[in-house]
């Protein structure tokens, strides 16, 4: 364990918020900086910019530095269901390096910085640190069960719950990486990308975050969340926050 985590945002600029507020502090400065010093080359993206496409080889993984990634999967008749949204401090794709491909797209949401971590790199962590490799498939784990909470999003609630536990969940994981405060974030999401995210019509989408923002549990504008009240919008949405596997006391189920 680090002895001292604030030194984090000038130590490991762009590895900082892995596993931000879910467990980086179990990290030693020795494994904090085997990880920053595997980041390859960095890149920026565009927004609205296709990163891999499914069923290409991936060599590299990619590791979310600034901005939103979203993963999604499109049906023949061009309709889209985005299945994830990650947010900095994710690796997007880890899961490729042993796959060697994805089943799924990735893209770009707005802007974004990306760090490449080559699979030859990740091999030879996984050989020589079992506790960093460990760490990182602890990160892989946590993807999962947010997965298995957006099957349960999709498949039992109405469209006040699934806008609401969409909306709770970025914001508990966006708190946890600092990015968030009282409620407020930035997303730079439009409405049909919000249905495609919840399984919802645009239309539906539109009538919905009127109804919670007449409410007064949430305002999304011009690429702004504003969360007015966070226990009653947790409420609506059955959310349950264990799942993250967070450090933070106020993400935690009592």
């Amino acid at each position: 364990m680090r002895d001292d985590p604030g030194d984090d945002l000038v130590s490991y600029p762009l590895t900082r918020r892995f596993l931000m507020g879910r467990g980086r502090h179990r990290m030693t400065s020795d494994e904090c900086r085997v990880l920053e010093d595997a980041a390859g080359e960095v890149k920026t993206f565009p927004p609205r910019h296709l990163l891999v496409r499914r069923g290409e080889p991936v060599e590299r993984s990619m590791f979310l530095v600034e901005g939103y990634v979203s993963r999604y999967m499109d049906d023949r008749e061009g309709y889209r269901q985005i299945v994830s949204i990650q947010v900095p401090g994710d690796f997007v794709d880890l899961h490729g390096f042993p796959t060697g491909r994805l089943d799924h797209d990735v893209g770009t949401l707005g802007p974004v910085k990306v760090a490449l971590f080559d699979h030859q790199v990740l091999t030879r962590i996984t050989e020589d640190h079992p506790r960093l490799t460990r760490m990182l498939w602890y990160s892989t784990l946590t993807d999962a069960a947010m997965h298995r909470e957006w099957i349960f999003r999709i498949g039992r609630l109405g469209a006040e719950g699934r806008l609401a536990h969409f909306f709770c969940e970025l914001n508990a994981r966006m708190e946890m990486v600092g990015l968030a405060r009282d409620g407020r974030f930035g997303l730079p999401l439009t409405q049909p990308d919000l249905a495609e995210a919840c399984g919802l019509t645009g239309v539906h989408v539109n009538r919905t975050l009127r109804v919670l923002r007449e409410q007064e549990l949430l305002v999304f504008r011009e690429g702004q969340v504003e969360i007015l009240d966070q226990r009653r919008l947790a409420i609506v949405a059955e959310f349950e926050p264990d799942y993250l596997f967070s450090d933070c006391s106020a993400w935690k189920c009592p």
